[in-house]
């Protein structure tokens, strides 16, 4: 696996992420009939929180993205992005990994939503993540926190 890391975003950082979110969804976006050149790109800069989010970086470079927003009840787990060229050699599961040990650390539940088909439901489902409702679009999971016992 690369060497990776994480470090917080800033404001100056959404338009490179916004690439690779167009980029990286675009073959599932097109399967669900929903792609949208512009679209892709406004709804990350729409979202764009830097306070929450953390900018993934592979070997010094910009890789992806992740936000990490706290709600009333749980985490929200968003706009998780890697590079395509970069998935599939550990780094997503790593940098899930890591974020998850802070929940669990908090004891704080954990939400997301998947696009309906997305490879990445099977990276969440691993990580103990289940379903608690779909759509025709999306798929939104849950994962309770982890606890050891001795």
């Amino acid at each position: 696996m690369a060497d990776w890391t994480l470090r917080p975003a800033t404001a100056a950082d959404v338009t490179a992420v916004a690439e690779i979110r167009a980029v990286a969804m675009r073959p599932d976006l097109e399967r669900l009939g929903r792609y949208d050149e512009g679209r892709v790109r406004q709804r990350l800069r729409d979202a764009w929180a830097p306070a929450h989010t953390w900018v993934i970086e592979v070997d010094g470079e910009l890789a992806g993205a992740v936000a990490l927003r706290r709600a009333a009840d749980c985490y929200w787990f968003e706009h998780f992005l890697l590079a395509p060229e970069l998935q599939g050699r550990g780094i997503g599961t790593a940098v899930l990994d890591s974020l998850l040990e802070r929940c669990d650390r908090e004891d704080v539940p954990v939400r997301l939503n998947v696009l309906q088909g997305s490879a990445a439901r099977r990276l969440y489902e691993r990580r103990g993540f289940t379903v608690e409702r779909e759509d025709p679009v999306d798929v939104f999971m849950a994962r309770r926190p982890y606890t050891a016992t001795a």
